[in-house]
């Protein structure tokens, strides 16, 4: 990509379920930050209004942004709300079922109430069409080509819009689903078309078949998303390429993410996670908890050695979403790199509420950013993880994002009084407590599934918090974990987007190996390599990457013959030994034991990085200031049902210093809020964070 100009401003946006996130980089490395409220009907409104509200509030020309970084959360709503184009799948004849049968799992098998996710594309818009190819590539039966037209043409009548094509074992010869998609496009213009051979060419039918109706199910969607947003930011002067985060923390053109939405359905949260292992690593902690709390969600990672665990795989669904591998067929499968993310529907606009059995509970439904929580005084008489905040005083109670969002305490305390504390005989306050209990219960579970399910101990690890709510939450989380250190960067309400300007562009090729570590010989593994790495380098190339801002990684996926799951290690050089005992280390630390089975090799994978120029360096950040919203010095805050209200003392970020302040305190800043308990300690480091130290 070619050299920024001297005047040149970077932006990142990333949209969460309440607020939208903005950073904005200039020239001289200084970052600026602003929020403002989602618009759900149409998330591009808030983009394109809020790049152009902060570049008039400081005074700079929109023709000078030389990149727009965006993570978007389209995909991911397309799927929870089924908004997706009608669509389509022409398979191999007998396998129009793949889809139904799944991996034959259920994700708790004691549960009688689970219901299965129904497809995305019902069986009567799942067609045969006579073609096989055998597991080794050769043709055993020709495509009918007529049968395909066909298909496409009554999918087309009975209101597709979309349609998915997957063949048997294309990964291994991908012809058939090549020119089944050129008759698709030439007899039906206009009809999106994407081909699992395009999307994922791996083998696994289920997880092929599943990856690819998801990426033709968002493909209408994303298309409309990212031209309408490009429309309006160049409406408003800013005519910068877009770069759209992606699941596994790259970066990818507008364009590329068009034809492949698979790639970015857990694009927004990524860019909070590139940016805490970049910051950890910063800091000497290259191994850390990353816990991003917003408005509807509580995501967590895990970060070892500086890098993010990354999974192949991952369901979508609602509730928990997680790759757990031990926990199948509560959602969407999609076999994409991606960041090995737990997520729960527990945020700050999480709605709390008592069940049929007359038990409190929190999310996942969520106010979102219209109407919100009850205090924003939008509608919603419904109490929600944030209006027990307020209630309890742990948020101010007049306003949030600098003032621009102002609340109503009195309507937290009634819609808590409503529906929560009469029913169920409690004070307000002992009510709100409730609810933070629920809720912190909840976001555990999500690190415990990136922890302890990994084979991980919490208590070895440091806890980076951030998202608006991050710094509210993360202190109780720790305690009740046994984590004896909260970090908390700066910009901690705007991370994913402060993220972003960390990031790199990303390309991924991908071959399907299927052979063991014995058989292999090392000039086969180093051949795949070279074309593997010829592939991602042009098109890095084609990017504007210099060769000198080309650089290009391995991984591989391994498993003990017979086995169903594969685990990812690093690949530096071509040392077939040296990947057999990472593979049986990585093993050992997910599931506790050594197996003797020989190993096999199923996919070589490389990754090539443009190393984006002044990319945010954290161990040089340059802050803007901006004022936060604090009018009074202190504030009565409950931190325990059954204890007193204390007077806890307001303080900004720039109060803090290097040594050690005992607490309670509220630490509190135009983008989010830290709440430093009575049992521990708070201070800055010389990068800027807040750590908080919780006692033993």
């Amino acid at each position: 990509m070619p050299e920024a100009g001297a005047t040149a401003s970077k932006v990142a946006i990333d949209i969460g379920g309440t607020f939208t996130d903005i950073a904005l980089a200039t020239a001289d490395g200084r970052i600026h930050q602003s929020k403002v409220s989602s618009t759900p009907d149409d998330p591009s409104r808030a983009v394109i209004e809020g790049v152009a509200q902060l570049l008039a509030e400081l005074g700079l020309d929109p023709a000078d942004v030389a990149e727009v970084m965006h993570g978007t959360t389209v995909g991911s709503n397309t799927i929870l709300q089924r908004t997706g184009a009608r669509t389509g799948l022409i398979t191999t004849r007998g396998f129009r079922d793949v889809l139904e049968i799944g991996r034959i799992r259920m994700p708790d098998m004691f549960d009688l109430t689970w219901e299965k996710p129904r497809p995305l594309v019902p069986r009567r818009h799942r067609l045969e069409v006579t073609e096989r190819i055998a597991a080794d590539g050769s043709i055993v039966s020709p495509l009918d080509e007529g049968a395909v037209v066909d298909a496409g043409r009554a999918l087309v009548a009975d209101g597709i819009e979309a349609i998915a094509v997957v063949f048997l074992n294309s990964y291994r010869n991908p012809v058939h689903e090549q020119r089944a998609e050129a008759l698709l496009r030439e007899a039906i213009p206009g009809l999106l078309v994407t081909s699992s051979c395009a999307v994922l060419p791996e083998i696994k039918e289920y997880e092929r078949t599943s990856t690819t109706v998801v990426n033709a199910y968002l493909l209408a969607a994303m298309q409309r998303y990212l031209q309408r947003l490009e429309k309006g930011l160049r409406g408003v002067g800013v005519t910068a390429p877009i770069l759209v985060m992606t699941s596994n923390g790259g970066m990818l053109a507008a364009e590329a993410v068009c034809e492949k939405p698979v790639l970015a359905v857990a694009s927004g949260p990524a860019g909070g996670v590139i940016g805490a292992a970049r910051l950890g690593a910063a800091r000497g902690d290259r191994d850390v908890i990353v816990f991003d709390m917003g408005g509807t969600t509580a995501k967590a990672v895990i970060v070892e050695d500086g890098r993010p665990t990354m999974t192949s795989e991952y369901e979508f669904r609602d509730g928990i979403s997680t790759s757990s591998r031990f926990v199948k067929a509560g959602g969407y499968m999609l076999k994409v790199p991606a960041i090995d993310i737990a997520e729960v529907g527990a945020g700050g606009g999480s709605i709390a509420a008592i069940d049929k059995g007359g038990l409190l509970v929190v999310g996942p439904q969520s106010a979102g950013a219209i109407p919100g929580p009850a205090c924003y005084g939008m509608g919603n008489d419904r109490p929600t993880v944030t209006d027990a905040n307020v209630v309890l005083g742990f948020i101010n109670p007049h306003g949030l994002a600098g003032g621009r969002l102002e609340i109503d305490k009195s309507l937290s305390e009634k819609a808590i009084a409503d529906h929560l504390a009469a029913p169920l005989g409690l004070s307000i306050v002992d009510a709100a407590h409730g609810i933070r209990a629920v809720a912190n219960a909840n976001m555990a579970r999500a690190v415990r599934a990136v922890t302890v399910e990994r084979g991980r101990d919490p208590r070895d690890l440091v806890l980076m918090a951030f998202g608006g709510n991050g710094g509210v939450h993360a202190p109780d989380l720790a305690r009740q974990l046994g984590i004896p250190k909260v970090i908390v960067p700066p910009l901690s309400g705007v991370f994913c987007s402060v993220g972003m300007l960390a990031s790199d562009v990303e390309h991924i090729a991908l071959a399907t190996v299927v052979c063991r570590l014995d058989r292999l010989a090392t000039a086969e593994l180093a051949a795949l390599q070279r074309g593997l790495a010829e592939e991602v380098d042009a098109r890095l190339a084609r990017d504007g990457y210099r060769p000198d801002r080309r650089v290009v990684a391995f991984e591989a996926e391994l498993r003990h013959e017979g086995q169903a799951s594969e685990l990812t290690v690093a690949l530096d050089g071509d040392d077939l030994e040296v990947l057999r005992e990472r593979f049986a280390d990585e093993y050992f630390k997910v599931y506790g034991y050594r197996d003797t089975t020989p190993v096999e090799l199923m996919k070589l994978r490389a990754i090539g990085r443009g190393l984006r120029d002044n990319r945010l360096d954290f161990a040089d950040m340059k802050i803007a200031p901006r004022a936060g919203t604090t009018a009074a010095a202190s504030r009565a805050v409950s931190f325990a049902r059954g204890e007193p209200a204390v007077p806890v003392p307001i303080v900004g970020r720039q109060a803090l210093g290097s040594v050690p302040r005992p607490g309670p305190l509220i630490v509190e800043e135009f983008d989010a809020t830290v709440v430093v308990p009575p049992d521990a300690t708070v201070h800055c480091d010389a990068i800027g964070c807040i750590v908080v130290e919780i006692a033993a």
